[in-house]
């Protein structure tokens, strides 16, 4: 792996927040090309992105979004309060980012099964490699000086979500990813030691 790579793999950080500055449209461009180039299951390419920079579209979408989420936190017995914190915050947090990028994945390509077990090993299949396409975008970011964050919260909120962006039911939003000019530098979070998280097979060791 060259120096660069490693170097922009290590320093990659999630950052929440921005700048009040445009980001380029080239910039924008590259980011979102990098996705293309991600491995995905039998090359299906089973992904799909939403670019969101308008005002009015992003506080749409950050409503929409707490408002479930406000359902959520109600029923999980969430004081009212905080409650209204929390979803306050959240709302600011992606009505603030300069860019949000919604990704979904669409299952047209992907292999059909008609047993249950295997289709839905498809459906892990399309989203692991969302993942990838994902990762490829906040590296790209990364390298062009710009700050980024993964979010689930469409997962727990789809309909919500194809609603406002008006897209059809067959494309099932599964993250969204602000991005901007840093406005803050995270401190690296502590990684568990490779001895932690890789094991050797040792059956072809004789003793």
């Amino acid at each position: 792996m060259s120096s660069d790579l490693l170097r922009n793999v290590r320093e990659r950080r999630s950052v929440r927040n921005f700048l009040h500055k445009e980001i380029p449209g080239d910039a924008l461009r590259d980011i979102l090309e990098s996705a293309m180039w991600a491995p995905s299951a039998h090359n299906a390419q089973p992904w799909r992105f939403v670019v969101i920079t308008g005002p009015d579209e992003k506080k749409r979408l950050a409503e929409a979004m707490a408002n479930e989420w406000r359902k959520d936190l109600t029923s999980d017995g969430i004081l009212p309060e905080d409650c209204e914190r929390l979803i306050k915050y959240s709302i600011e947090r992606f009505t603030h980012a300069p860019i949000l990028i919604v990704a979904s994945i669409v299952m047209e390509e992907m292999h059909r099964y008609r047993d249950e077990r295997r289709q839905q090993v498809e459906h892990t299949m399309a989203t692991q490699s969302l993942a990838a396409a994902i990762q490829n975008m906040l590296l790209a970011a990364h390298s062009k000086g710009l700050g980024s964050c993964w979010f689930c919260a469409p997962l727990f909120c789809q309909d919500a979500v194809r609603k406002v962006l008006g897209i059809p039911c067959n494309i099932e939003p599964q993250a969204l990813i602000t991005v901007g000019y840093p406005s803050e530098q995270p401190v690296p979070p502590p990684r568990k030691p490779l001895k932690e998280i890789v094991s050797k097979d040792r059956r072809g060791e004789h003793s």
